[in-house]
């Protein structure tokens, strides 16, 4: 008899004393979430299992035309207490903002309380005195996971903080092709850059709060900004070669999958707040854009040399999906 009952007391031990191995991976993926509407579709992202959560921008709507953030304040306070605790509590939160959280619709560096929307946005999301975030102006950061023996590193730009004026109307913008103007800014432009070439990682995702990709539609987006679109391509392009690259967008309240030669971007919107049915067509998309509340899913599966990137609707229905091969 006893040396039966060894037997599971060692596998105990075992498995307490072997350290974590991540097999796999999976994200969910999701932006324009209003904190003064219903957010049911969180039952629907429970089922998926996830072991994190990336949020994409405007994750509250506290933007004001004067920039006051008092309706910020508010809005972070209905937030925390609607996001559900089995997510915020229990899963990798990773999150980068937009203009609605930033303080100022499609605004950027011009916007004067930019610093102090910043601090509201570390504070909500419980980023760290010692992380680079709080030290330094903009939230850009990367984070590094190995998953199954394969090091990925996940990318979070800044598109409000450093922003040029935007060239054109609202909702019919149009290039600004001065030298001068710039998304990232120079700091992070250097960051980024430095940040990639030095990487040993297999995968990059990349997060960016506004599309990459997309050139039809007149709202915010890199191709307003065409030098600078220019250059992000080139640099993933070159990246490409050795690496595999994704990115992940939010904003547009649709959601769809584009690929160019190099990489292939999920755009994740919205989570309560559906666009327009008007029908949308880009050269870099593919099949459709859907305007109905939805999520996206990002899994990554090294064992089976795949990552999937997926649109689901609010009650979970796959929309769209597709399966990236891992550069080996």
């Amino acid at each position: 008899m006893k040396s039966y009952i060894c037997i599971p007391v060692i596998w105990i031990c075992t498995m307490i004393i072997m350290p974590t191995h991540l097999l796999a991976y999976k994200y969910g993926l999701g932006s324009c979430i209003d904190q003064r509407l219903e957010q049911t579709i969180w039952s629907a992202i429970m089922k998926e299992n996830l072991d994190g959560f990336i949020f994409l921008g405007d994750n509250v709507y506290g933007d004001q035309p004067n920039g006051n953030l008092d309706k910020m304040s508010k809005a972070y306070k209905i937030q925390k207490k609607r996001l559900p605790k089995w997510l915020i509590n229990k899963k990798d939160i990773l999150t980068i903002w937009d203009d609605h959280d930033f303080g100022l619709n499609d605004g950027g560096k011009d916007y004067p309380f930019k610093k102090e929307a910043e601090q509201m946005f570390l504070n909500f999301w419980n980023i760290s005195d010692s992380d680079p975030r709080s030290n330094r102006e903009g939230i850009y950061f990367k984070e590094t996971k190995k998953i199954d023996e394969t090091k990925v590193e996940i990318i979070g730009l800044d598109t409000r903080y450093f922003r040029s004026k935007l060239k054109g109307k609202k909702n019919a913008y149009k290039p600004n092709k001065d030298s001068e103007a710039t998304i990232l800014g120079k700091d992070q432009w250097s960051w980024l850059e430095l940040t990639i070439a030095n990487s040993t990682a297999e995968v990059i995702i990349i997060l960016s709060s506004i599309q990459i990709l997309a050139t039809d539609h007149p709202y915010e987006k890199w191709a307003n900004f065409p030098l600078e679109q220019a250059k992000l391509l080139s640099l993933i392009s070159k990246a490409s070669l050795t690496k595999t690259i994704i990115a992940v967008s939010g904003d547009r309240h649709r959601s769809g999958i584009y690929q160019n030669k190099d990489f292939v971007e999920i755009t994740a919107s919205s989570l309560n707040k559906p666009g327009s049915k008007k029908r949308e067509n880009d050269p870099f998309l593919i099949g459709q854009t859907f305007p109905e509340i939805n999520f996206g899913i990002l899994n990554i599966e090294p064992i089976k040399n795949r990552i999937t990137v997926s649109i689901h609707d609010k009650n979970g229905l796959e929309l769209n999906s597709k399966i990236i091969n891992i550069h080996r």
